[in-house]
């Protein structure tokens, strides 16, 4: 059977190490502009035990996101050995474009998927080159996409990156600028007659009721910032829209896939919030009467914080790589990929490891 089977990974992960204690001095404000009550340092230990994050990594002043996708798709192809002339298709998705520091307008022209291309020389014009926005779950979209393709016959090989520098859209008066972390992954993914590979994925938009949960809006102290846009989040109302759907929509694609919940090793899910994650996971398994087995749910957010659609394709890297410590992937284990993010979108996928 014609499947998809990852063939390479790549990644890219910032030298700027940014711990917590860097905000202890930053003058945070209410969305009214008013400053928060609460010390900073309570502050920071309050969202350290909620988010499980206690650094985070940046990238360096002249560094943009097509830099940074450039970097995770040239490891994941030099690592590979695969040409990128046999590529047919290349996919970037990411949220905000090439946003330099200090702020300004998203450089968007031409898409970040064609200066990756051109960046690593592929001079065949075959492989289309596109963006995808899709919030967080970007990558996993771009993944879902490239698959219909090779399901389709339309293409053998194709390149997926997930790339952003929240770092650049973080408003230094909102204390959830402590969340937002850049970084890039990238995966090739190619057509073979297998059993293994991708076996199922599952899409979901709730737009009607909460597509505004992110948005853009001003800085929370806009004297400062007159008019620039910075990424606001709803974090109460998103992290009950997350406990109520996103564990049904995970059970959804492995019961299109006919996998029991029991049979899955490891699940890589957008690194968003720990609580938040282990919340969606206990919902999962708590659903069909089971408990979480021990370490499955690999974490990467306490080091890197939430890289928005990079978080997955990175965490898939470095165990790929065998970078984190007590985690490895096993030939016929069973894989849920999921994430969830801004519009609000849910997705994941089933895959079975050659």
């Amino acid at each position: 059977m014609l499947r998809s089977v990852i063939a390479a990974t790549g990644s890219y992960i910032p030298p700027v190490r940014v711990p917590n204690s860097e905000f202890l001095n930053h003058d945070f404000r209410t969305a009214n502009g008013k400053p928060l009550e609460k010390t900073n340092d309570e502050i920071v230990k309050q969202f350290e035990a909620i988010t499980g994050i206690q650094e985070r990594r940046y990238v360096e002043p002249g560094t943009v996101t097509s830099d940074i996708a450039f970097e995770a798709a040239n490891e994941a192809l030099k690592s590979s050995g695969i040409d990128g002339e046999s590529l047919d298709l290349i996919i970037v998705a990411h949220n905000f474009g090439d946003v330099r520091r200090g702020g300004g307008p998203p450089d968007l022209v031409p898409s970040l998927a064609a200066r990756v291309k051109a960046k690593l020389r592929i001079a065949q014009p075959r492989a289309a080159a596109f963006d995808l926005v899709f919030g967080c779950p970007g990558w996993i979209q771009g993944v879902i996409t490239a698959d219909a393709m090779i399901r389709a016959g339309d293409i053998q090989r194709a390149l997926i990156i997930g790339a952003d520098t929240l770092s650049r859209i973080s408003d230094p008066h909102d204390r959830d600028s402590m969340i937002y972390a850049d970084g890039a992954g990238a995966t090739v993914l190619e057509a073979r007659d297998t059993d293994s590979g991708i076996l199922a994925h599952a899409t979901r938009s709730d737009t009607l009721d909460h597509s505004t949960m992110l948005t853009m809006g001003p800085s929370y102290k806009d004297e400062v910032f007159l008019e620039a846009l910075f990424l606001k989040m709803e974090g109460r109302k998103l992290y009950k829209y997350a406990l109520q759907t996103v564990a049904g929509s995970m059970q959804a694609c492995l019961d299109k896939a006919g996998i029991p919940l029991g049979d899955v090793s490891k699940i890589l899910i957008h690194q968003a919030n720990g609580k938040m994650d282990e919340a969606i996971i206990n919902a999962l398994y708590s659903a069909q009467n089971l408990t979480p087995p021990p370490d499955v749910m690999p974490m990467t957010i306490s080091w890197l914080g939430n890289s928005s659609v990079a978080t997955v394709p990175t965490l898939l890297d470095l165990i790929a790589r065998q970078q984190l410590d007590g985690y490895a992937f096993h030939s016929g284990e069973i894989v849920l990929f999921a994430s969830v993010g801004a519009g609000m979108h849910i997705n994941a996928f089933v895959y079975r490891m050659p």
